[in-house]
């Protein structure tokens, strides 16, 4: 049999699981899953007979190696910074390594290794980064067939609370990693390029330079600037693109409000409350709020921020209990972006009934023939449930497949890469559209931008 090691069984192996196991026998497979958890690799596989759930320490030397030399490829789903040790274990042992995650310096450098071994280091093969780079690359290398010019391309995604469970007034639920979401945009300007001009976005203006989308069946969207949209720019071969540009969606309105908690300095990470065990959601809000002898939290809050009483982004606040003087913190030494994170997730936790929805745009503007064109790709995708959400599927399907095709010697070209080649984008979105994960293509007319005013 063919042994497919997965190391890490969270929330994004569920689909990925469900897919290997689904195929095993079919195509002669055993799935190993490991995790520092042994119960939740047991969950995972649920006594299936093709499959073993193994406890793993990752940080056991001899324990990893063991079990990476027994597979006949591994999949990590660890965090990002933990794959290099796994792939140098893959490099040692001639197994092939499959990730979803960014491609690290660290990563690449391992590039000339892998391909002198013929071994397939295939990363970015998720939901964002992966499913955008496949459906972006097979309308841009259809452009090019015909020999178009790409004049401009845009890429948006999110993930998001599906609509039959969308209930709060953000229209909004963590279907991921929270605190990603309190942290987003910082760390520097966003940078883009708008019709051959460079321009860049503070983190204190960010979320209020939105742009809007709408996507049939499900109403309108805003999206703000990624951090570096030029990061792609010549692994897409768009070097000489005039406008360039990556954002994440949320529903129209959620960034107007989180702006509130950026101007407060509420999700800032650089430094440690005191007392924070003890501190209550009042207190919290009341740190960044001037002190004065006779206005109440309500009435200072309002001012600073310029909100009336009546505003629909007061009762955004109120809905959040930011003011509730009985709940605890409860977190020692914790940042303000910390403590937001905990307030925000007793609010917009998903329950146990709700489902979570991804969102994806692509614009692509061209030349053809001396004729400016525009096609819009969208794709949406409802989650099954709590364990099988539209997260995992979209993160972790496009692995599974990746996976069997390198097993099955689909997928040939060796080394350190992302799925931008047609031999592995091609197959593989065919397939993801058997699981609901469908892009619909629309010939638009050219938006572009006017140079004199951008």
């Amino acid at each position: 049999m063919r042994h497919v090691l997965i190391i890490g069984a969270g929330r994004s192996a569920s689909s990925l699981i469900r897919y290997l196991l689904s195929k095993s026998e079919s195509e002669n497979l055993h799935i190993i899953v490991a995790d520092l958890s042994l119960a939740l690799a047991e969950k995972k596989i649920n006594n299936h007979p093709n499959a073993t759930p193994i406890a793993l320490n990752i940080f056991d030397i001899e324990e990893r190696k063991a079990a990476i030399e027994k597979a006949s490829i591994v999949i990590s789903m660890l965090p990002a910074y933990l794959h290099i040790e796994i792939a140098k274990d893959c490099l040692q042992y001639k197994k092939h390594l499959v990730t979803a995650s960014y491609i690290s310096d660290a990563m690449m450098e391992l590039d000339e290794e892998a391909r002198q071994n013929n071994l397939i280091f295939m990363n970015e093969i998720g939901l964002d980064p992966g499913i955008d780079h496949m459906s972006a690359m097979k309308v841009i290398d259809e452009i090019r067939s015909k020999g178009g010019k790409m004049l401009l391309f845009e890429s948006f995604c999110g993930g998001l609370v599906a609509p039959e469970s969308d209930n709060n007034l953000w229209n909004y639920k963590f279907t991921w990693a929270p605190r990603n979401v309190v942290l987003a945009g910082q760390g520097g300007a966003a940078k883009f390029i708008q019709e051959g001009t460079y321009k860049y976005i503070p983190y204190g203006t960010l979320f209020r330079r939105t742009e809007f989308l709408e996507v049939e069946g499900y109403g309108k969207f805003e999206a703000y600037s990624n951090r570096d949209s030029l990061k792609y720019r010549s692994i897409y071969g768009l070097d000489d693109i005039l406008t360039l540009y990556r954002g994440t969606i949320r529903r129209v309105g959620f960034s107007k409000a989180w702006n509130m908690f950026v101007q407060l300095g509420m999700t800032d990470d650089s430094y440690i409350m005191e007392d924070s065990e003890n501190m209550s959601y009042r207190q919290f809000t009341n740190s960044f709020l001037p002190y004065h002898p006779t206005d109440s939290v309500e009435i200072k809050m309002r001012l600073i921020l310029k909100i009336d009483q009546d505003d629909i982004m007061w009762d955004k606040l109120l809905e959040l209990d930011l003011f509730n003087p009985d709940k605890k913190v409860n977190l020692p030494n914790a940042t303000p972006a910390q403590i937001l994170e905990k307030i925000l997730t007793d609010s917009w936790a998903l329950q146990p009934d709700d489902k979570d929805m991804i969102v994806m745009y692509h614009k692509f503007g061209y030349e053809l023939n001396g004729e400016k064109r525009q096609i819009d790709s969208k794709m949406a995708c409802i989650g099954d449930d709590q364990t099988y959400t539209a997260m995992a599927k979209t993160v972790g399907l496009p692995v599974a497949i990746a996976t069997l095709l390198i097993l099955n010697g689909k997928i040939t070209t060796p080394g350190v890469q992302l799925p931008i080649n047609k031999e592995v984008y091609l197959p593989i979105l065919e397939e993801l559209e058997s699981y609901g994960v469908v892009f619909y293509e629309q010939n638009m007319p050219y938006f572009g931008y006017n140079p004199d005013l951008f």
